[in-house]
């Protein structure tokens, strides 16, 4: 009988932390607690009973942890880990507007502060617009397509809405950009990329997008999947999870999207209106001596809800709205890394349907059947570490952001107050 195919290990460098490959092994024990599935992708109680396992028959761990304060200490610990461990520091500051014959563009200053041996140099000051950091997250995905790629902030904006040539457009994007260098920065795979390595230390990067040109279309489609046509029978319980809860996530992020931009269109209209409403009272007051004093009151007491009420409004567009577009963008992306896994799943059964058809008694499994399990395998490991991490930087982000807002209400109101 033909040996079972052998599991690759997960694509690109290990971690710092050595983290274990998922499917290395068949015990559970020796996976340990670090993939464990996140408490927001917890499954129905009729699934979760169920003994889970991938295609190729290794059995999955859906264990929860013991208690939230558990799961809080190990995300504290994996923090502290971080600290500790880091060895590469990446900032996006200092924009310029720059003024040419064809085009008006905007350039960062990217700094990067490293100790790794795959550098020539400690430190790197190298400037990029967008389209760069939209090259270098398109070579991402060409060359780790296991992996979940940090969104960009949307390139486009709806003319005459938002200049993007003004301080707060350009702020809030530097902020966006610094974090997708961050977040990639953070990864344990994504970091060790050769072309994250040459975006943070080339030059002149057009030489490099030009031999990028050139090498994909060399290569043609062969970086895409093929099929045949052939329709996955179904996902994993697993994965078949993690699409569901994405499909509600971006629903109700996009629900709560819209309704926050409302709010602040409103809020915008009554501010425009309190500006116009203060003032009547302070004209009233110099045409009524005895009622000066309250008639100027009332104007102050307006003046200070037309500021209290622009600083909510700005706070709520420039930290509440771009987190929840980041996140729903995200959510696109794993969605995306979820079609590719299912692709070289469905790949992977139409090999073995090939090979069960021949008429032989024992049909050797073949090379290429092998190599497309392992495929299969790798985007399964991938997918869950990086789900888990998505996890966790979700629930830490929310919980600043929401914190965050309800001190920005709070402020507001006791600013609003009148004692």
């Amino acid at each position: 009988a033909a040996s079972a195919p052998k599991p690759l290990p997960s694509s690109g460098p290990k971690s710092l932390r050595e983290m274990p490959h998922p499917l290395a092994t068949s015990s559970s024990e020796e996976m340990g607690p670090a993939l464990t599935p996140s408490p927001d992708l917890l499954l129905p109680r009729s699934i979760a009973d169920k003994d889970l396992s991938l295609p190729n028959g290794t059995p999955v761990d859906t264990s929860s942890p013991a208690s939230s304060s558990s799961l809080l200490n190990r995300l504290q610990l994996d923090d502290d880990l971080d600290v500790e461990t880091r060895d590469l520091f990446v900032t996006v500051d200092d924009p310029k507007k720059h003024v040419c014959t064809m085009e008006t563009y905007i350039t960062y200053r990217v700094t990067t502060k490293t100790t790794r041996a795959e550098f020539d140099l400690p430190e790197y000051s190298v400037r990029r617009r967008y389209q760069d950091f939209d090259w270098l997250r398109n070579k991402l995905e060409e060359s780790q397509p296991t992996h979940l790629i940090p969104p960009l902030p949307e390139k486009f904006v709806v003319k005459g809405v938002v200049d993007r040539f003004s301080e707060e457009f350009v702020e809030t994007r530097r902020k966006a950009l610094d974090k997708f260098l961050k977040r990639i920065t953070d990864h344990p795979v994504l970091s060790f990329n050769e072309h994250f390595n040459v975006f943070l230390t080339a030059k002149d990067l057009n030489a490099y997008k030009k031999q990028g040109m050139a090498l994909l279309s060399k290569m043609g489609e062969s970086v895409k999947y093929v099929t045949g046509g052939y329709k996955l029978r179904s996902r994993p319980l697993e994965f078949a999870a993690i699409g569901d809860y994405l499909d509600t996530f971006s629903l109700k992020l996009g629900t709560i999207d819209r309704i926050a931009q409302r709010i602040i269109k409103e809020q915008l209209e009554y501010l425009v209106e309190l500006r116009e409403y203060g003032p009547v009272y302070s004209t009233w007051g110099g045409l009524e001596v005895e009622l000066s004093e309250p008639l100027e009151g009332v104007s102050a007491c307006i003046g200070n809800c037309c500021t209290a009420l622009e600083e909510l409004s700005e706070d709520m567009t420039e930290d509440f709205l771009p987190v929840l577009r980041e996140y729903i963008l995200y959510a696109e992306s794993m969605k995306n890394v979820l079609k590719k896994r299912d692709q070289v799943q469905a790949e992977y059964e139409a090999k073995l349907e090939a090979v069960a058809l021949k008429k032989e008694d024992r049909p050797k499994v073949p090379t290429d059947v092998e190599k497309c399990q392992d495929r299969v395998e790798c985007f399964n490991a991938d997918l869950k570490a990086d789900m888990e991490r998505w996890q966790n930087n979700k629930r830490q982000d929310f919980r600043q952001l929401l914190m965050g807002m309800a001190d920005k209400n709070i402020q507001y109101y006791e600013k609003v107050c009148v004692t």
